[in-house]
């Protein structure tokens, strides 16, 4: 498979996180409180499964304020150790709800609309892609909602065929147009350069190639930059800075999408959880929309990850949980769903966090 990456250089420098610097410094907005609980929950679930290293990011919908910023990893010995290097970019399954929004934005499909999966196999130009349930004979005919829901690459790639056809140009201008791949930089985290993929202008694209960058592959991208897309979906598609100190929220792009695809795209991920395989982060307090992923890495280790928000109906919070690690089983909806639903409980249950800034 050919690789085009995205040199997302990030060094990030979070000292202690605490909520106020010295006199005259910026004030964080990271609560010490959450902080402390995310991790507690993000290390947990490492050690139960034996994982390399996890990633929790927690923002405010409306300001992109962080409230909580975790990175740990796997040392030498058993234990786990913090890790502030927020600059590693990995391929994302969480990339399926940004293709199909950039389907919509063509008016040729509809949420509604059915795709053949067939046994969940599916050749294109020689290279082979399959559904999670290959080896269960697939979903035969879903539709476009319910392949989102399954987290099915074919579902998506042949929605992308219907869409764009071999116009893979225009997908990538849409993208731009959506600001994927932002924030270009943020204060307190340094270094971190534009996002940048390689385009069919720039060098080509086979079919292939194509296809596998629309379910994830051929690319990279850091979890706060596909946070702040997801942060963009839950804000009605107004996409702000993330932003470590209080400072006034900066937008970076007013409306990423037309708001019906905005609002069809949030109707779509609160049925990943209700129906599909985010429902391990289903909750019996407070509903909640989100995507689920899992990606195979070239050195055979994977990447599982929950991305979403809630209130689903009212988004106050969205929330990133990322995870690696080295063997099967790897399911970002029982694993890092899991972890998700612990930190909105949390969340939800000392809820003098609502409707703070």
């Amino acid at each position: 498979m050919i690789k085009f990456l995205l040199p997302l250089t990030l060094l990030v420098i979070i000292s202690s996180c605490q909520s106020k610097q010295q006199e005259g410094k910026q004030v964080s907005n990271i609560d010490s409180t959450l902080q402390v609980k995310a991790t507690s929950i993000l290390e947990n679930k490492l050690t139960e499964l034996n994982a390399l290293s996890g990633q929790v990011i927690i923002m405010k919908v409306q300001t992109g304020h962080i409230k909580a910023m975790v990175g740990v990893e796997r040392k030498d010995s058993a234990d786990y150790q913090p890790n502030e290097n927020f600059s590693q970019a990995h391929e994302s399954a969480l990339m399926h709800p940004i293709s199909i929004l950039a389907a919509l934005e063509t008016g040729k499909v509809k949420l509604a609309n059915t795709i053949d999966v067939g046994d969940g196999i599916y050749i294109c130009k020689g290279d082979t892609f399959k559904d999670h349930n290959w080896h269960r004979g697939g979903y035969d005919e879903i539709s476009i909602k319910q392949g989102l829901a399954s987290s099915s690459n074919i579902a998506v790639y042949k929605t992308m065929e219907k869409a764009f056809g071999d116009d893979a140009q225009a997908y990538f201008n849409l993208l731009n147009n959506m600001s994927y791949g932002k924030p270009d930089s943020i204060a307190g985290i340094a270094n971190l350069k534009p996002a940048y993929f390689v385009t069919p202008k720039d060098s080509g694209w086979s079919d292939t190639a194509f296809a596998w960058f629309c379910i994830g592959y051929n690319q990279t991208i850091t979890p706060i930059q596909m946070l702040t897309f997801y942060n963009a979906i839950a804000n009605n598609g107004k996409m702000v800075q993330p932003q470590l100190y209080k400072d006034s929220t900066t937008v970076i792009n007013p409306q990423i999408a037309s708001q019906a695809n905005i609002d069809s795209l949030k109707q779509a991920l609160e049925y990943v959880v209700a129906d599909g395989l985010g429902q391990p982060a289903k909750s019996d307090k407070v509903q909640i929309a989100s995507e689920t992923g899992t990606v195979q890495l070239e050195d055979g280790s994977y990447i599982v990850e929950f991305c979403g928000y809630f209130p689903a109906n009212a988004p106050q919070y969205s929330i990133i949980v990322s995870i690696h690690k080295d063997e099967l089983p790897a399911s970002g909806g029982l694993m890092t769903g899991d972890v998700f639903k612990q930190i909105t409980k949390y969340i939800f249950t000392y809820n003098k966090y609502f409707n703070s800034k």
